[in-house]
């Protein structure tokens, strides 16, 4: 994977939604250009909007929509009740009947739009409610302008009758596309629509930005002029770190290009590489862990099936140990037989014999008896050690299935301790530096944050001082005009009673009248000597009514020539 650089990205216009779904921060640059702003614009969260909102204006504006619209559906739907009860009669309805027939086609319209709101809030919109809701809205406007005879023959009376059910059916639509917009609000799919005149004046690109806004759920037009301003911005960036050639670029690089189509903003696309390679070492670990338990469970079947033989071999053992028992019991019984036929056998040729002889061999057959007993308790010792040997066996089985347990489970503790120690070593080292990465990424903010602020306080501190000298300016200015102009009235009216006295001529008096003019104004510009820039032909015809420059002039000429002759009023 190719390390890049990112570029500054283009400011928000506006509030922007959240964006479809949280994406890893993009990978840090290796090298970065002289006043490099370093990741995307972050996400602006905001609460979902109100239809109404908190202005009083807005809640006045809505109760009176309500009031209205109620007012004129009430009489809207009252005035197609009485036209169609009367009609009704004419139509063929009984009279129980007619009152019932503009009920039902009126108010089947209510219920069809109320229906499909219902269906709508459900989820499980039916269009068909809606057509037949306008079918009727037709129905009745035609019915009720109708009523009156021949639509041709009198247009006016026709339409004056179908007005008022259309706008009952205008309210009824109004209030249905309310509670619509008022539900796609609160469910947070209430979608921004591209403005007109972004299709007015750009008629090949709107479209694709419409496609890309519609298929991958972007709701907020400012969002995507955003999205659309951080891809420009990062191709020029791109452009310039390759002197203006693409093709150099790597495609890590190109992937906010190739993936913009598809939705993606500049920061996804760049965060791709880093995302991949982390799924596809978290699909190595899993494999790798799968491994170690496959090897565990292993081990667990090898050591049952060693527990199996080893439990089979002691049942062998313990017939074994049966068999023989039960085969020295049958020698001994044999052993018996045998040797109380040779008794009886001895017996009876003691009988044939001398006293001594038969005495002798009482003594012998005593002595035989004594042998069959002893044989006897040998047998019944070797049925008890078979016992003991059985007994011995079950414990020897017993004793290595417990071994082989304690081992499998040992080795399946120690796997799995192991595997969880080196998990939990790995997240603590990623969670070590994130950390660290959060606290560097904090204070650097602290400290932008508080620059800017220093700096905007300087700011606001000369702006306010500028508007209190600037106030103290105006507050002279005013001041300096106010008396100006008060010592000009003063000077005019003294002017004029002394012309008044002297008796003078409209036209003398229209001389000095511009002479005081041309002295009123130099006081105001001292810095200025020419009586053409003090007081101009337009000004002297204003102030005397005289509509030909030619006298005008005349008049400042005359003006200045008495000024210059000592004239002061």
């Amino acid at each position: 994977m190719t390390t890049i650089d990112l570029p500054p990205m283009a400011a928000p216009t506006g509030p922007t939604r959240p964006s479809p779904g949280p994406v890893s921060p993009p990978p840090a640059p290796a090298s970065r250009p002289p006043g490099f702003v370093s990741g995307p614009a972050p996400a602006v969260s905001r609460a979902p909007r109100k239809l109404f909102g908190d202005n009083p204006l807005m809640l006045a504006l809505s109760l009176l929509a309500a009031v209205g619209a109620t007012l004129v559906g009430a009489i809207g739907f009252a005035m197609s009740y009485d036209t169609l009860a009367a009609v009704a009669l004419h139509w063929g309805f009984s009279k129980e009947l007619a009152p019932w027939f503009p009920v039902g086609v009126d108010a089947s319209i209510v219920a069809f739009l109320a229906l499909d709101l219902y269906l709508i809030r459900k989820m499980t919109p039916w269009h068909v409610l809606r057509l037949a809701a306008h079918g009727m809205t037709a129905a009745t406007i035609w019915f009720n302008a109708s009523s009156q005879g021949s639509i041709q023959a009198d247009p006016v009376r026709a339409a004056s009758h179908g007005v008022m059910p259309f706008l009952f059916v205008i309210g009824v639509e109004a209030g249905r596309r309310l509670i619509i917009q008022k539900a796609r609000l609160e469910a947070g799919t209430a979608s921004d629509r591209v403005p007109l005149h972004r299709w007015l004046l750009d008629p090949f690109k709107t479209p694709r930005f419409y496609r890309r806004m519609r298929l991958y759920g972007v709701t907020s037009y400012p969002e995507m002029v955003r999205r659309d301003q951080e891809l420009i911005a990062y191709e020029l960036w791109l452009s310039r770190k390759h002197k203006g050639d693409l093709s150099l670029a790597s495609k890590d690089e190109r992937l906010p290009m190739t993936m913009a189509p598809y939705g993606f903003t500049v920061a996804q696309a760049l965060a791709m590489p880093d995302d991949q390679d982390r799924e596809a070492e978290a699909r190595q670990e899993a494999a790798k862990q799968r491994r170690l338990e496959a090897d565990t469970r292993r081990t667990l079947a090898e050591a049952r099936a060693k527990a199996a033989a080893l439990r089979a071999q002691g049942q062998v053992e313990v017939v074994m140990a049966e068999v023989a028992g039960e085969t020295g019991q049958a020698r001994a019984h044999a052993d018996a037989q045998v040797t109380a036929a040779e008794r009886t056998v001895a017996l009876e040729k003691a009988a044939l014999e001398s006293a001594v002889v038969a005495e002798a061999k009482a003594r012998a057959a005593t002595a035989e008896r004594l042998e069959a007993d002893e044989r006897e308790e040998a047998a019944a010792a070797d049925r008890r050690a078979a016992a003991l040997e059985k007994a011995a066996a079950e414990d020897r089985q017993a004793a290595a299935e417990a071994d082989l347990a304690a081992a499998a489970e040992a080795q399946a503790i120690d796997t799995q301790t192991t595997a969880i120690a080196r998990k939990a070593a790995a997240e603590t080292e990623k969670e070590a530096a994130e950390t660290k990465e959060a606290a560097a990424e904090t204070r650097r903010r602290t400290a932008e944050i508080e620059r800017r602020t220093t700096e905007e306080r300087a700011r606001q501190e000369a702006a306010l001082a500028a508007i209190e000298q600037s106030k103290k300016d105006a507050a002279e200015a005013t001041r300096a005009a106010a008396e100006t102009r008060a010592a000009a009235a003063e000077i005019e009216r003294a002017a004029v009673e002394a012309e008044d006295v002297a008796k003078l001529k409209p036209r003398e008096r229209a001389v000095r009248k511009v002479a005081r003019m041309i002295l009123t104004a130099h006081a105001a510009n001292p810095g200025s000597t020419r009586a053409d820039q003090l007081v101009t032909l337009a000004q002297i015809q204003e102030a005397l009514d005289v509509s030909s420059p030619g006298t005008a002039s005349e008049y400042r000429t005359e003006a200045i020539e008495l000024l210059a002759s000592g004239y002061r009023p």
